[in-house]
């Protein structure tokens, strides 16, 4: 809008164009200069006063108007008078005054509103600013006065140290005078002295004086909204630089402090000090199994690997950072640096495994476990069919699976009984070699009318090698020719002593067709049971034995096992032998899937890795981890055995000769079989009349008749030998002897098989050795010959003197020097012996000083191996 006056007309006209209102501000530069040559353009407004029409623009004084900072004008909207306006006033003059429209009116309302917000905004960035810089002073004066402390704790050290070399310079001018004090004075000032800055480098901002410098702060440009800083991980603060404003320019407190660098540089410094002075050692417990490398060792240690070499070299060992060390020299290596020890051995992870004890106050009785054997025409297998049948429904046809090799019976007093069936006694022999109590009772069965067999015998040698009761149930009673009382009579000779004629074995007259009395047999097994007062803890993590293992064609590896403590549940993590698994389903005798066995159960394990071997004993675990570390224990064991075995049999006589050589009177364990029960009593004779205080031979078993595969299975138990005199092994025996590494050996006479068990068993006495003299000879010239040396020409004087013999050189009749001769000569001719009254030459081995005068003695030196 424009003010138009005109003389004639004293009223407002609309021009044809937009009216619009002339801007009232003038806009101008000035340069600003600040400290250190630096300048700045800023952008200056002058504004002047609102004028009504008819005053005169000189009327404004100059210098009035302020300069502010130029500031953006809100956007006005051009305006249109209405045509009929109201009549404007008039003043005394008759000039027509100017009033303010509605729209003006709001427009100056709203930039007044828009200044006053700018101006509360402006404020409020000012007093954050302000808290902004008094929070990084007081950090900035917390740093200062720690730095201050620093500085003074190190002044006090350095005047320490300078109090300690005076006294010591003191001590030095009474001890070694003037001049060799001045010396070391010198000496010690320049080591203690700092290094020399080079010419043109720049002193650290450390080294500059500790008064902060006062720099003021220029006027800065246009006010604009600072951003708050962004929040880092760095536990320093930071610089807080915001835009430079009128509020910060014109405010002269801002003093420029130390760099954070040169405090950061600093702390390095003084903490480079302190990590000079030597660092407290830290005693570790190291664990050292049987062999470790010097690597792994130097891990556990945390100490450095060439410090381990160079104590080993110290000790005359020259090794790599990958050699392997034994357990000895790894703790002298371990103690020698300040370290305590933990030794182990490879075989401590089984520990724990198995034969925890129980707590008598959570122990519950548990079923017998009962093992039928006997003759295999005696009986036994019609016996198992019988009690069998005999507590079965009869729809169930037969109510038992056959594939398994364990069950359950009910006794007539309603208790349980486990019977495990073992034909070939293979699995009941290596359950008890490797010393798992899993046959509480052993019932014998003996038919009424062929009497006491050799098979018969041979368990009876199983039971009591197991030191197990034994209950004898004479079967076939029913047969017209039965004659029990000789059955009774015949044990007699196999020291077994039925309750009839005064023992303590339990004998029960049966008949398995008939199924006579196999409820009094039932119920002497339970009154054997109670005497045994077999109790377990059912609460405690399973253990067992491995019955019998297959491999499944559909459903994996499948275990039989009997469990003896605790509880067996779905989910377990088993360990058996050399393979593990995690229990997926327990199958009972009876073919039902089950959730947990108790104690003397029997059952089927699906889960297993890999078949397991039959008399492996079963323990639960607590993680695969532990599982995983026992099996590839026993895996490597099991490799070591059957290296072994290729290089030399297990159960040979030598091996055992070795092993016996241990302490005291040690047991040759044998078992022999033989083809008459004549040749049979008079090999066990022999061998009895072999034993004495140091050595004794231990009969296992012997019997007449071939070899049989339980005699290699009882070998194997008790590590032992096999002797068959005029008998053979059948397929079977041979097979598992030369997969278990059981040496089978055959005779035909018998001073043969008794000369060799003599050898064998005099091998453990020391040899003796005897001198046998040979002859003298006396030294009469002493040649030097090159490329041989000393030859001595000798006379021998008796005897003979023979080449390769030992001798002995005698000066004045004292030994001086024993070794052989390398060398006898006759007239330039090698010999082997030289007569008494004949010349020769000599040479000794690895020996020169001979002289004239001198005695050879020779002699033989003679072995002589005690026998018994």
């Amino acid at each position: 809008m424009v003010d138009t006056k005109t003389p004639g007309d004293k009223t407002l006209s609309v021009p044809s164009k937009t009216l619009t209102l002339k801007p009232r501000v003038e806009t101008g530069t000035v340069r600003q200069s600040f400290s250190h040559g630096r300048t700045k353009q800023v952008v200056v407004e002058k504004r002047g006063k609102r004028r009504l029409a008819g005053e005169a623009p000189a009327a404004e004084a100059p210098g009035t108007s302020e300069p502010t900072v130029a500031k953006a004008a809100p956007a006005r909207t051009p305006l249109t008078r209405p045509a009929a306006a109201p009549a404007a006033p008039r003043n005394n003059s008759g000039v027509v005054l100017r009033t303010l429209t509605e729209d003006e009116r709001s427009a100056r309302a709203s930039a007044l509103a828009d200044a006053k917000a700018r101006d509360d905004e402006e404020r409020r960035l000012a007093e954050e600013e302000a808290k902004r810089r008094n929070s990084k002073e007081g950090i900035e004066q917390a740093e200062r006065e720690a730095a201050e402390a620093r500085r003074k704790a190190e002044e006090e050290r350095h005047r320490q140290d300078e109090e300690a070399k005076r006294k010591a310079e003191l001590e030095a001018k009474k001890r070694f005078g003037e001049a060799e004090a001045r010396a070391a004075a010198a000496t010690a000032r320049a080591a203690s002295a700092p290094p020399a800055r080079a010419p043109g480098v720049a002193a650290d901002a450390s080294d500059e004086d500790e008064a902060p410098r006062q720099v003021r702060r220029g006027p800065g440009g246009a006010m604009r909204p600072v951003a708050a800083p962004k929040t880092t991980a760095k536990p320093s603060p930071q610089k807080q630089r915001g835009r430079l404003t009128l509020v910060t320019a014109l405010n002269a407190d801002d003093v420029r402090e130390r760099s954070i660098a040169s405090f950061r540089r600093r702390t390095q410094r003084l903490k480079g000090h302190a990590s000079n002075e030597p660092k407290e050692k830290l005693t570790r417990e190291v664990v050292i199994p049987e062999a470790i490398n010097i690597q792994e060792l130097a891990n556990r240690m945390s100490e450095r690997a060439v410090d381990v070499i160079r104590l080993l070299m110290k000790q005359g060992a020259m090794h790599k950072i990958t050699d392997v060390i034994d357990a000895d020299t790894a703790q002298l290596i371990a103690e020698e640096l300040g370290h305590t020890v933990k030794r182990v051995a490879a075989s401590d992870v089984e520990e724990g495994l198995f034969d925890v004890v129980d707590d008598s106050t959570d122990t519950e009785p548990r079923s017998p476990v009962v093992t039928v054997m006997g003759h295999v025409d005696h009986g036994k297998t019609s016996l198992l069919d019988a009690l069998r049948h005999a507590n079965v429904v009869s729809g169930e046809a037969g109510g038992i699976t056959q594939h398994i090799g364990a069950y359950q019976v009910t006794s007539p007093d309603g208790k349980k009984i486990t019977f495990i069936d073992t034909p070939g006694h293979a699995a009941f022999t290596a359950m008890r070699a490797r010393g798992a109590k899993v046959t509480d009772i052993v019932v014998l069965v003996v038919a009424a009318d062929d009497g006491v067999m050799p098979q018969t015998v041979e368990a009876i040698n199983h039971a009591k090698a197991a030191k197990v009761p034994m209950i004898v149930a004479i079967n076939k009673i029913d047969k017209p020719d039965a004659r029990p009382e000789r059955v009774r009579t015949e044990l007699l000779q196999h020291e077994v002593q039925v309750e009839s004629l005064g023992g303590e074995v339990v004998d029960v007259e049966v008949s398995a067709k008939n199924k006579t009395n196999l409820d009094r047999l039932l119920e002497m097994i339970s009154l054997q049971a109670e005497l045994l007062d077999l109790k377990t803890n059912a609460g405690r993590p399973a253990e067992g034995t491995v019955i019998e293992a297959k491999l499944d064609r559909g459903r994996g590896p499948v275990a039989t096992v009997l469990v003896q403590r605790g509880t067996l549940r779905v989910g377990d993590i088993v360990v058996a032998g050399a393979e593990m698994g995690r229990v997926r389903a327990l199958i009972s005798d009876k073919g039902e899937t089950i959730e947990k066995a108790g104690p003397s159960v029997p059952v089927e394990v699906l889960g297993f890795n890999g078949p397991p071997e039959a008399g492996d004993r079963l323990a639960v675990v607590e993680n695969e981890a532990r599982a995983r570390q026992v099996t590839s224990y026993r895996a490597h064991q099991k490799r070591e055995n059957a290296a072994a075995s290729i290089s030399g049999m297990r159960g040979s006589l030598e091996q055992m000769m070795s092993q016996l050589k241990t302490s005291g009177r040690k047991e040759f364990p044998l078992i022999v079989k033989a083809d008459v029960q004549g040749s049979l009593e008079a090999i066990l004779g022999s061998l009895e009349k072999l034993g004495t205080d140091e050595v004794a031979a231990r009969i296992l078993h012997a019997g007449v008749g071939g070899i049989s595969e339980s005699d290699v299975t009882l070998a194997e138990g008790f590590n032992a030998a096999i002797l068959g005199f005029s008998v053979r092994a059948n397929k079977e025996a041979a097979a598992a002897a030369k997969r278990n590494g059981i040496e089978i050996r055959y005779y035909n006479i018998i001073y043969d098989l008794v000369d060799d068990i003599k050898t064998a068993m005099s091998g453990l006495l020391a040899p003796t050795l005897r001198e046998t003299m040979l002859g003298n000879a006396q030294i009469l010239e002493v040649f030097n010959i090159s490329k041989v040396g000393k030859v001595a020409g000798c006379r021998v004087t008796d005897g003979t003197v023979e080449r390769g013999a030992n001798v002995r050189l005698i000066r004045d009749n004292v030994v001086v020097h024993e070794g052989k001769l390398s060398t006898l000569k006759r007239f330039k001719d090698e010999v082997k012996e030289v007569a008494s009254g004949q010349e020769c030459g000599m040479a000794f081995e690895n020996y020169g000083d001979m002289r004239v005068g001198d005695v050879i003695e020779c002699y033989r030196v003679e072995t002589i191996q005690r026998s018994l």
